[in-house]
């Protein structure tokens, strides 16, 4: 199963938790998992120039496609905007998309909102913590593998 983890990727410390989550989902039996900075170098899009915004949309549209499922990182006072059209993207193409919100303060609509409910309507499942996502992973990887 390929699994797609879309989230911020700007800083270190996201760096950072998205590698290493990328390091603990695809440690599960029959999960190959994937985010964006595995796609390119800072090097290579530095020597794009302006051309290196195209590269990464092209990159994470294939991405994307390819994919089974996505796991979008939903943490911050706001959703990361490119996370929030990966998602929008895979709920309109039928692919199911998972959150992850390990962020305890809220940032949604309602008082009953973990995150801006266009986001949160269009994930199938929302996770509060790593823990449970694997869990989840390698539950429907079994089911996959056994099927």
């Amino acid at each position: 199963m390929r699994v797609y983890l879309a989230g911020p990727l700007f800083t270190l410390a996201e760096r950072r938790f998205m590698a290493h989550l990328r390091d603990l989902a695809g440690g599960l039996p029959g999960v190959a998992a994937a985010w964006p900075g595995d796609f390119f170098a800072d090097h290579d899009l530095a020597a794009l120039g302006a051309g290196a915004k195209e590269h990464i949309f092209a990159g994470c549209v294939a991405g994307l496609q390819a994919s089974d499922l996505v796991v979008a990182v939903l943490d911050g006072p706001q959703v990361d905007d490119g996370t929030a059209w990966e998602v929008g993207y895979a709920y309109a193409r039928g692919l199911p998309a998972w959150g992850l919100r390990t962020d305890f303060r809220g940032a949604g609509d309602t008082a009953h909102s973990l995150v801006n409910c266009m986001v949160e309507c269009s994930c199938a499942k929302t996770f509060r913590d790593v823990d449970s996502l694997l869990a989840a992973l390698a539950a429907l990887a079994s089911d996959r593998l056994a099927g």
